[in-house]
């Protein structure tokens, strides 16, 4: 589950997302592969923006084999996803250094070479 100790001194990439979005389905395979080079210093959220429906997001999960955490978008409350301010487009991808500042906010796909331009590695 994801708690905010889990960013802790990480690099966080938060992905905005939906099942529909041709783009976003292209580059999950580079956030999973990204994540399982560097999930020791980097956190990866995936915010679904989109109707809750388990079923769908669980087969999807499985499907595409993602390994970072999901967060489901609560249209009642979505405090979770206002803290990231105004999502016009899909996908979006924002990166945040370790101490949380905003380093790069990317519309459209991305592929490793982007984040590895704002991640740096750990020595």
């Amino acid at each position: 589950m994801y708690t905010e100790k889990n960013t802790k001194g990480k690099y966080l990439v938060v992905n905005f997302w939906a099942t529909w979005c041709t783009p976003c389905l292209k580059e999950i395979p580079a956030f999973v592969k990204f994540y399982n080079k560097n999930s020791d210093h980097v956190e990866i959220l995936g915010l679904d923006f989109e109707p809750v429906n388990i079923e769908v997001i669980n087969e999807f999960i499985e499907r595409f084999n993602i390994n970072y955490p999901i967060v489901l978008y609560d249209y009642q409350n979505d405090s979770e996803y206002s803290n990231f301010g105004e999502i016009v487009g899909m996908p979006t991808t924002q990166i945040y250094s370790p101490e949380g500042e905003l380093l790069q906010t990317f519309m459209g796909e991305v592929t490793i070479e982007d984040l590895d331009k704002f991640i740096s590695p750990i020595s």
